[in-house]
């Protein structure tokens, strides 16, 4: 029997000759032939069920990271899965690198603040029990659980309050009760004879602050995990006690807990700016079946169908109004503020509420395919997508608690056995077990981003992922695509010039009266703003259309020409010198132009505040569109655009992408349509309007529900303050750790220092990772 393996984690060519040799060698194979540069190995000879394990087994003797998978395709499957009682999120990077490391596994995403893992691999039926089996060798008491099975709340007639208070009372209670006992062992401590009672309050204090503390230590001892924060807390309080600093161990243990509130607190605060965009799905909506409304699941409503939208009531489905007239508020969906006025033909999207009158809604979507729930799905997998920031921290981690525990050790031997001064050394080595866990760390960093994603979330601003905020927060260039995305797209008159005695309106009158018999989109754009404007038309006694040039016409006994430079040429009359973004029709009666009007896209409302606002950053500007050069000149002198390039088809925008990223660095590029997509994937980091095309959509790394410009403003200040806070936290934490270290190191130790070191220092950087969620900061 001959099967194919793929050799996973090679990298060296002659410990890959010894694993084929070893492999050749075993009892039943005939062959072992290794392609190296394919990390391929073909095995031939008497192949068992249990072949695979006793190959790994021999190849792991050899080096240590390699697998050996089965070449033939195992379908992958995902699966989601709710983590309970995980409370460190240091702990919880340790099971989810676990988890990714089992056979079969190719990946595993712990998503802390929501407390979901998501597992990709071939999973089977025991794939929950291994995966319990080692969360729970890690910290006890934590159970994975499928899912879409696990325990939804129960639902009581309480009130809001009275369920916080049910939450809050188990935890604040032992707290207070503590305190308490503290403050009264401090207060007795310096009173002469009752020194007994004082140890009694602070052994109570202890007890009932650390309680939580000592029994998730003796139960993770059991499964072998000694290097927990729990075991570590628990060796540096108990030690302290043994030294007679009684108030130093009760201080560790009370502030340890007090962190820990603070960090389900930042937790809950953000997983609410993710989970509350699921909030914003209609459950129910009111269909039209057999000629009445039925009060209907959203999750039944099926494309085609009609639904009657009450006032105050919020939209189920995306679709397209059938009947009636109202004003939505879509700030849910995009985070626009001013309420938009919809009428019959208009789309709308799910999630919006309506504000005034009741109208009928045609389904274009299902509840499952409708944008809020998109966007409630792309947050939340946002979240899960770390950047490169939250690796680095994740590795850092692994070393670092081994580095301070070691220094500890040889602290507390060393010294003491030189000077002789053991209570002084043993208790510098204790304040290095107090700080020996990175778990603020571990925490606030990932806090910070998941903190960016929900804020973004809130201003209709989709990240696709903790990296894609950490490439945009080192963007120099941002680059725009025009049509679309710096203009509406939308083609109107936007300036009318006249010579002579010639008045607005009558070189209006003219031009429509010409324009209203052709078919050109330009001549379609005057006539709908004649029409807007009131400006009537008159019967031409003769009109002829001249292919590539214009009109020509005879109104009221007088030839009128209205068409191109080109028109004006071939008929002898002088061009007046004029620059104008768009389409120039020049209006000649008689011999001479007596006015000129410009058909072009109209601006965005905010596109020149938000291309001066990123100047002022320190951004260079960049337009790149497939219009012609002159009119992307114009534009870009206009919104005071630094480099403005027309003419370029998809791969000369990559190629100016290229050469932006050569002469000042990493570029952001912003477009919207199907010729974009290449270029959204070859720019460092790029964003899409959501009314652009699909494929757009798909290749950017984030996406602007309002298609303004100023949302890729909003989205450069989320990125910058959001890793500016990541290193905040990162510096501050190592700095203060460090400083604890040299102070011991150098013979003063201080155990208070050490607690703020390790809960005070969590506390800040939690509160630090928090305030990204601000909204009103990015207005």
């Amino acid at each position: 029997m001959k099967q194919n393996y793929i050799i996973n984690n090679l990298d060296c060519a002659h410990c890959g000759g010894k694993i084929e040799a070893l492999i050749a060698g075993m009892q039943g194979i005939e062959s072992a032939v290794l392609n190296f540069p394919l990390k391929k190995l073909t095995v031939t000879g008497n192949i068992t069920p249990d072949t695979l394990t006793q190959m790994n087994q021999i190849a792991r003797t050899v080096e240590a990271e390699v697998e050996i998978v089965s070449a033939e395709k195992i379908p992958s499957i995902t699966r989601t899965y709710t983590i309970n009682n995980l409370d460190c999120a240091h702990c919880g990077g340790k099971i989810e690198e676990l988890i990714a490391d089992m056979q079969g596994i190719e990946s595993a995403v712990l998503n802390f603040p929501l407390k979901k893992l998501t597992v990709t691999g071939n999973i089977d039926e025991d794939t929950l029990e291994l995966m319990n089996d080692l969360a729970q060798a890690v910290e006890a008491g934590v159970e994975i659980v499928p899912f879409e099975t696990s325990p939804a709340p129960e639902v009581e007639t309480v009130t809001e309050s009275t369920a916080t208070k049910k939450k809050e009372i188990p935890e604040f209670v032992p707290l207070i009760i503590g305190i308490i006992l503290f403050v009264l062992a401090i207060v007795t401590e310096n009173l002469s004879g009752i020194k007994i009672l004082s140890l009694i309050l602070f052994i109570g204090a202890y007890l009932v602050l650390g309680f939580n503390v000592i029994k998730s230590a003796f139960k993770n001892i059991r499964t072998g995990n000694i290097f927990d924060e729990n075991f570590l807390m628990t060796v540096a309080t108990i030690g302290a006690f043994a030294l007679g600093e009684y108030s130093e161990a009760v201080g560790v243990v009370l502030f340890f807990r007090i962190g820990e509130l603070f960090e389900d607190y930042a937790v809950s605060k953000s997983r609410k700016a993710i989970t509350d965009i699921a909030s914003l799905k209609a459950d129910f909506a009111d269909v039209l079946i057999n000629g009445e409304f039925i009060r209907t699941p959203a999750e039944n409503i099926q494309i085609g169908d009609v639904i009657r939208i009450k006032a105050g009531e919020r939209i189920a489905v995306d679709g397209v109004v059938e009947n009636g007239e109202s004003r939505i508020d879509t700030s849910a969906v995009n985070g626009e503020p001013v309420p938009l006025t919809v009428r019959k033909g208009d789309e709308i999207l799910s999630g919006c509420i309506n504000l005034s009158e009741n109208f009928t809604l045609r389904a274009t979507a299902t509840a499952n395919e409708s944008m809020i729930s998109k966007i409630a799905q792309a947050v939340e997998d946002a979240s899960s997508a770390k950047p490169k920031i939250d690796r680095f921290i994740t590795k850092f981690s692994k070393i670092y608690t081994p580095i301070v525990l070691a220094i500890a050790l040889l602290t507390a031997v060393i010294p003491s056995v030189i000077t002789g001064e053991w209570h002084k050394w043993i208790y510098s080595a204790l304040t290095f077990l107090v700080i020996s866990c990175p778990c603020a760390l571990v925490l606030s960093v990932p806090l910070a981003y998941f903190s960016g994603i929900g804020v973004a979330s809130k201003l209709g601003i989709l990240f696709k992922g903790g990296s894609a905020i950490e490439a945009l927060a080192g963007v120099r260039n941002i680059a725009f695509d025009k049509t679309g995305t710096l203009t509406n797209g939308d083609f109107t008159v936007t300036d009318v010039k006249t010579f002579g005695d010639i008045t607005e309106e009558k070189l209006l009158e003219f031009c429509v009266s010409c324009e209203k018999s052709s078919t050109h989109p330009v001549a379609e754009s005057i006539v709908e703003y004649c029409g807007k404007n009131s400006i009537k038309a008159v019967m031409p006694e003769k009109v002829s259309e001249i292919a590539g040039r214009g009109i020509s016409a005879v109104i009221d006994g007088e030839k009128v020409l209205c068409g191109n430079k080109r028109l004006m040429t071939e008929n002898n009359i002088t061009v007046p010198e004029y620059k104008s973004a768009g389409s120039i029709i020049y209006v000649a009666v008689g011999d001479s132009v007596k006015g000129i009007i410009t058909v072009s896209d109209t601006m965005k409302k905010t596109s020149a505040e938000t291309i001066s606002a990123l100047k002022s950053m320190g951004i260079r500007t960049v337009m790149l569109t497939g219009d012609k050069s002159e009119n992307a000149e114009v534009v870009g002198e206009k919104l005071g655009i630094d480099y403005a390039k027309g003419d370029l088809l998809p791969d000369g925008k990559l190629r100016e992408i290229e050469k932006i990223r050569k002469e000042n660095g990493s570029v952001m590029f912003i477009g919207d349509g199907i010729n974009d997509a290449p270029v959204l994937a070859g720019a460092d980091v790029s964003g899409a309007m959501h009314n652009g095309s699909d494929l757009a959509l798909e290749a950017s790394d984030a996406v602007f529900m309002n298609s303004e410009p100023e949302s890729v403003l909003k989205a450069k200040k989320i990125a910058d303050r959001t890793l500016k806070v990541a290193y905040q936290n990162i510096i501050f934490a190592l700095v203060i750790k460090a400083v604890v270290l040299i102070l011991g190191l150098l013979g003063h130790p201080n155990m208070w220092l050490a607690v703020f070191a390790d809960s005070g220092t969590a506390m800040l950087l939690i509160l630090n990772s928090i305030k990204i969620l601000s909204a009103k900061k990015y207005q």
